[in-house]
């Protein structure tokens, strides 16, 4: 029976050998990934794709704290994620400072502006939340594109970084974004099982319930949100490297709104839906901008779109088929890619009754 006795093994990280030993082999299959995509393109994989992937399942992981545990809606994380670029741009770039310590600035400091954009929370729900955040993402960028401190427009070329007086490749890279993903996802998983999460949960079910039970709103909500830009800071300045160059264009409403789609599509309420939401969103954005180049249906499309629209609506139909996507997986599975990994778990376990 799957009694737990005590709060320790509630609050455990491993709640049996069997996961302890398939999340060695995955940290295991994560250390000698590079050496397969470089071997063997595996589904026309990247080192590049693959930082792109863990960058923005930080940033998902982050949000999913804020909108699936403790139920508020940001539409402003794009901004969060400039701020924590251009910040730890600059600190490299213009005072010197070491990546690993550039990072948590840069996570700091989003947090902070985080804190800020939670005092509305309090007063605020809904698509009303979704408006004041969503006017915070439009205003930071706005901001960052008029002031030359920031680049202005032109933005900023980040600076090549080394590695034992080597200039950083994308598999250096690789490992440095791999092992903080790792920890950052650790530090999720605990948080949600302490006093904080636990908090957060209540306040998603029902904050007026959540207070009654002496939960401080005013100290909870604003947290949420400071943590959640943590993680879009941190990750943001991570994406400044790997990209080289950031503009403030760059970090547009339609970004903001694909993180929020990140965890929708992968499952609200867990910490691996958002993984496995970033994964497979960031794989098919990329891969679906050459579509015209994918054998049978790429040339089709191309005849399609020459008959009936512009040569230049090709790019469209990339953008209507990553729509279609996420439709149908949220029609089909509201629970998102973890609802569906629960469903075939309890399947198996339950096999052939």
């Amino acid at each position: 029976m799957d009694i737990k006795r005590n709060y320790y093994e509630d609050i455990e990280l491993f709640k049996s050998n069997t996961i302890l030993v398939w999340s060695i082999l995955f940290l295991i299959f994560l250390a000698i990934l590079p050496w397969f995509i470089m071997k063997y393109h595996l589904l026309g994989l990247s080192i590049y794709i693959v930082n792109l992937i863990a960058v923005h399942a930080i940033v998902a992981i982050g949000l999913n704290i804020l909108v699936g545990f403790t139920g508020q809606i940001s539409m402003g994380h794009a901004g969060f994620f400039a701020l924590g670029a251009f910040t730890a741009v600059i600190l490299v770039l213009r005072w010197s400072f070491p990546l690993w310590i550039a990072l948590p600035v840069a996570g700091f400091v989003s947090s902070a502006f985080g804190f800020i954009l939670g005092l509305p929370a309090l007063r605020l729900k809904g698509p009303y939340l979704a408006i004041a955040t969503l006017g915070f993402g439009m205003t930071i960028t706005t901001i960052i594109k008029r002031m030359e401190f920031f680049g202005g427009r032109m933005g900023l070329q980040a600076p090549k970084l080394e590695l034992f007086g080597t200039p950083m490749k994308d598999i250096h890279y690789y490992y440095v974004i791999m092992v903080i993903a790792v920890l950052m996802t650790i530090g999720a998983v605990k948080l949600i099982k302490t006093r904080v999460g636990r908090a957060f949960i209540a306040i998603r079910d029902s904050d007026i319930a959540a207070e009654a039970m002496g939960v401080n709103l005013t100290y909870y909500k604003t947290l949420a949100f400071a943590v959640s830009a943590f993680y879009a800071g941190v990750a943001g300045g991570l994406y400044a490297f790997i990209l080289g160059f950031i503009n403030p264009e760059s970090f547009h409403l339609i970004m903001s709104i694909t993180f929020l789609a990140m965890v929708v599509v992968g499952g609200l309420g867990s910490v691996m839906g958002p993984i496995c939401g970033a994964t497979l969103m960031t794989y098919l954005d990329i891969k679906l901008q050459a579509i015209q180049d994918i054998s049978l249906i790429g040339p089709a499309l191309v005849t399609l779109s020459q008959k009936y629209m512009s040569i230049a609506g090709i790019s469209n139909i990339a953008v209507i088929v990553y729509g279609l996507i996420m439709i149908l997986i949220v029609l089909f599975e509201p629970l998102g890619i973890f609802g569906f990994w629960i469903r075939t778990k309890r399947y198996w376990k339950t096999w052939p009754f």
